[in-house]
């Protein structure tokens, strides 16, 4: 062997070695994992979002998946069943991120921007986000801030955009994408606060995609001004810096709302009920000093209504059936942090 090629081959094997010395370091890196973070990569659908559930089985990570399980799943990784709602998506991103800080696993990054660009993509051009996509059948195309869905939505983009709670970690492209994305939530936010007689008040707990106007879901919910959704939609346009007047306005008509809807003196509680079935029951209940609202008040009259799954208005919880009355967050306490502590700070910065 002639002393140039022995020379090539003695740094062809150095080469060789340092690569794959790189490629251990990566693998080992690649190789710390997490339980919860590897199930949602099992569960990740090929547009990018997660289910909340496989047909009507609610989606538990904390379940040991076998070998066959995990690729009966990914088999049915094209179904159309992403969504946003019961923060599904959210809280996936939410965790893949800190699961990525503390593994260095880079998997799980490359999860958490498919799922990011899966929000991106999911947004209307009104700003708004339907409660399932690509799915729109039935209600679920329409603009979602029922429990919550689009506001966990916009809070995460938000912190892409401040680099908070390590989304950070993300390619620096995305800040860019978020900012733009965020812009138009707002925008669809301040478009849709539903105005009574000419006076902004709050929101439904769900819009039309198309006429941004309030609009029903499910059997039992109603055309309304949500007492609970509100909440958050409000606590998110606090979160702007320098905001304009626009924003101003909308965080205060909607404060003014809640104090005019507060329900004082009452309680929503459960009761023993063992004539009924499940031996329980929950009922209006006096109790001095306490403060709830509403889940949902009448637009019209402002005035709090329940319905059942027949869908028809009822003016007391009592009138519909016990399944309904006892399985859904009727009343609650929602706005109070937000007049008691939150408000007033903001007023102080604003």
């Amino acid at each position: 062997m002639n002393i140039k090629l022995g020379a090539f081959f003695v740094w062809g094997t150095i080469a060789l070695n340092y690569t794959a010395q790189a490629q251990s370091k990566v693998d080992q890196k690649n190789s710390s994992t997490d339980p919860l973070a590897e199930n949602m990569l099992v569960y990740q659908r090929a547009i990018g979002g997660w289910p909340k559930a496989i047909g009507k089985v609610v989606v538990k990570y904390e379940q040991v998946l076998s070998d066959a399980e995990k690729q009966e799943i990914k088999a049915d990784s094209l179904h159309k069943d992403a969504t946003i709602d019961n923060k599904a998506t959210s809280r996936e991103i939410r965790y893949l991120i800190d699961a990525y800080k503390n593994t260095g696993n880079t998997r799980y990054l490359i999860a958490v921007q498919k799922g990011i660009d899966y929000l991106l993509k999911a947004q209307y051009a009104n700003g708004g986000w339907p409660q399932y996509y690509p799915d729109h059948s039935l209600y679920r195309g329409q603009i979602t801030y029922n429990d919550n869905a689009m506001i966990n939505v916009l809070n995460i983009l938000q912190d892409i955009v401040e680099g908070k709670n390590n989304l950070d970690l993300l390619n620096a492209g995305y800040q860019a994408k978020a900012k733009a994305a965020v812009q138009k939530g707002i925008d669809c936010i301040l478009k849709t606060q539903v105005v009574v007689k000419g006076k902004p008040t709050v929101w439904c707990a769900q819009h039309d995609e198309k006429t941004l106007k309030p609009a029903q879901a499910r059997a039992f919910e109603l055309v309304s001004l949500s007492g609970m959704e509100s909440v958050n939609i409000v606590e998110f346009l606090m979160r702007i810096k320098h905001p304009d007047e626009q924003v101003k306005n909308a965080i205060t008509a909607a404060v003014q709302w809640f104090e005019k809807s507060k329900i004082t003196g009452y309680d929503f509680v459960f009761v023993t009920a063992k004539d009924l079935p499940g031996g329980k029951d929950r009922i209006l209940e006096q109790k001095p000093g306490a403060v709830i609202w509403a889940r949902f008040y009448d637009i019209d009259t402002n005035e709090p209504f329940f319905s059942g799954r027949d869908s028809e208005k009822r003016k007391t919880v009592a009138e519909i059936e016990l399944e309904r009355r006892v399985g859904y967050a009727w009343y609650g306490t929602w706005p109070a942090a937000l007049l008691d502590k939150k408000y007033p700070a903001w007023l102080k910065k604003n």
